[in-house]
């Protein structure tokens, strides 16, 4: 189980983040059977770097189900795919004299490669955007990485990580990242077994998460342990919604608006081609406004529930849909780190 560049299939040479030959994102599709031990269907990891992680629990709420997958070391969902790419560098760290990580990130990718990183004996820098919540930064420098705050776009801010001094660890870029997220969908397997909901609502900006979860789902579908696909539906506030508006067919024209939902802000991910081509049959998609947004917060927190304003569009867009079927509802960041 290999990187491989999603547009021409050749094999990842290096480290490097972009295909040498035509520019493409590497990608990871398991190549064998779904195996009972979530660790095992990562073969590439000899041993898994933990900072104590368990099974998220899901929860019911009317006609859906909550899983509350915050419950993590830093409490964000970010730390599936961190603590892959962290376990992946720690062991080759030597053959390619890795002491240092740059990353770029809104918030809780940030806080949560610095935990692993520095976990793992990594310096750490973080590049932010100047609009970062101080909660987000706090957590940030508490794990002892340095932050670096970046004016301007998210893109911006990712190009300022790529020209740091150390190596780019992108949450949006590294392919072990994004594959360490298939663990959310075995989880959910062995919560429910071949009784998935049949629609499963998914907070999206760049697509880090709807990605590792979409390629989980089909390795369990393809090792016969689901009968069906559930139908993903992706979750954007509606004045940044750039899959929404491609699989709506909606004209592509984003203004630079800004939204409650501080985690949801990327206008152009590098990961859509690759998203809609290889998921594109699985996806479904709902845009939310603020006001949305913030009744859907507050409904949650009367349930007991605390997520962030961007988890929050997960449970809007369910709410806007009128479910009647049962869904299942991805809350990715605990609601403390923005009060």
């Amino acid at each position: 189980m290999k990187p491989v560049c999603f547009n021409c299939g050749r094999e990842r040479e290096a480290l490097e983040f972009r295909c040498s030959h035509c520019g493409g994102i590497f990608h990871m599709t398991p190549d064998f059977p779904f195996k009972e031990s979530i660790e095992e269907n990562f073969p590439y990891i000899r041993k898994f770097l933990t900072l104590g992680e368990v099974q998220t629990p899901v929860i019911r709420a009317g006609t859906a189900y909550l899983k509350l997958d915050y419950f993590q070391p830093t409490f964000s969902y970010k730390d599936r795919g961190t603590r892959t790419l962290i376990s992946y560098l720690s062991q080759i760290r030597k053959e390619y004299g890795i002491k240092t990580l740059t990353e770029d990130s809104s918030g809780n990718a940030g806080a949560s490669i610095a935990a692993y990183g520095k976990a793992a004996g990594f310096g750490v820098e973080v590049y932010v955007p100047s609009t970062t919540s101080g909660h987000k930064l706090a957590q940030i420098k508490s794990y002892g990485a340095n932050i670096h705050r970046v004016q301007g776009s998210r893109e911006e801010v990712a190009l300022a990580a790529q020209n740091g001094s150390g190596f780019y660890s992108s949450h949006v870029y590294a392919p072990e990242f994004r594959d360490g997220i298939r663990s959310l969908a075995y989880e959910i397997y062995q919560q429910f077994g071949d009784n998935i909901p049949g629609r499963i609502y998914v907070p999206t900006s760049a697509g880090t998460l709807l990605t590792g979860l979409a390629e989980g789902l089909l390795h369990l579908k393809h090792s016969g342990r689901l009968n069906r696909l559930p139908r993903l539906v992706i979750a954007q506030p509606e004045v940044i919604a750039p899959f929404c508006r491609d699989l709506k067919g909606i004209s592509r024209e984003i203004g630079q608006q800004k939204s409650i939902a501080d985690a949801l802000v990327t206008v152009n991910s590098p990961l859509k081609e690759l998203i809609l081509k290889r998921f594109g049959e699985m996806l479904d998609c709902r845009a939310v406004s603020e006001t949305e947004i913030l009744d859907a917060h507050g409904e949650l927190a009367s349930k007991g529930v605390l997520a962030e304003l961007s988890s929050a569009v997960a449970y809007a867009a369910w709410k806007q849909a009128g479910e009647e079927v049962e869904s299942l509802i991805i809350l990715t960041g605990n609601g403390l780190k923005t009060l």
